[in-house]
């Protein structure tokens, strides 16, 4: 359940307006749900102030649907990932008013329309080839409430394509940068970048890059400060990352704090 939805129903029950009996049916399935398939955790929004996500690979489409609809019954944000082709219709003609992503393989839903556009993620491909994972930690984050710039194929092959975005990364919360083949894109990132840099190697290249370990081994040991590294293709980690630092940062400048 979403805190503002519970916030709201003990509110009602406060001033007369619910009766505890209608309260506890509203939260009979709060905060575990068994769906047989899956062990729906609706608490983690209240724990972590981010909702459950919905990792689609290797599950059947109803299972996902099934979920999906148990997550949006809750009052709670849906964002599912890895989802192929099927599933994407499938959650797609459930919430029609939901975006799905064909290149990143993702589907999002929003609760709460207004919440989401705060602060400033800028996410980085280094080539089009890069493109699924780099879309994928654009909906991550979008899904989770920040705003995203993009700058795709700016890698190190055309240095000078990276110059016009310069402004874009010193001016961003968190930036993400995804890149395969030697994965230098991140270090370079690092030199310009004044917040958190979250570096994707992703398993484009050819056969010494053996798969996104040569981009990996050469994110890890990065000499430009304030890079991290998430895994092989993993653009959810670093979309989810880069907005929870972007949360971070807006809550605090809200509250007034330096």
């Amino acid at each position: 359940m979403h805190p503002e939805r519970l916030e709201q129903l003990l509110r009602e029950v406060a001033a007369g307006a619910c009766s505890v009996p209608a309260a506890l049916q509203a939260l009979d399935r709060w905060p575990v749900e068994d769906l047989g398939c899956a062990q729906l955790d609706h608490h983690r929004h209240l724990r972590r102030g981010l909702p459950e996500v919905v990792f689609a690979e290797r599950k059947q489409p109803q299972e996902t649907e099934e979920i999906a609809a148990a997550l949006v019954a809750g009052g709670s944000d849906l964002l599912v990932t890895r989802a192929d082709e099927e599933t994407r219709a499938r959650l797609a003609r459930r919430f029609p008013e939901g975006v799905a992503n064909a290149r990143a393989r993702t589907f999002r839903l929003a609760a709460d329309r207004e919440r989401f556009g705060e602060g400033h993620v800028a996410v980085l491909a280094a080539g089009t080839s890069d493109l699924p994972v780099a879309e994928e930690a654009v909906e991550t984050a979008v899904a989770l409430g920040a705003r995203v710039t993009t700058a795709y194929d700016v890698g190190v092959a055309g240095l000078h394509r990276l110059l016009p975005h310069l402004e874009q990364v010193r001016c961003a919360n968190a930036v993400v940068a995804v890149a395969g083949m030697e994965g230098a894109l991140p270090s370079v990132v690092g030199s310009f970048a004044r917040s958190i840099v979250i570096a994707v190697p992703t398993s484009v290249g050819y056969g010494a890059s053996l798969g996104g370990l040569a981009a990996l081994l050469g994110m890890l040991n990065s000499c430009a400060s304030g890079v991290t590294v998430v895994n092989i293709d993993n653009g959810f980690g670093a979309g989810f990352t880069a907005a929870l630092v972007n949360q971070r940062i807006v809550a605090a400048a809200g509250e007034g704090v330096d």
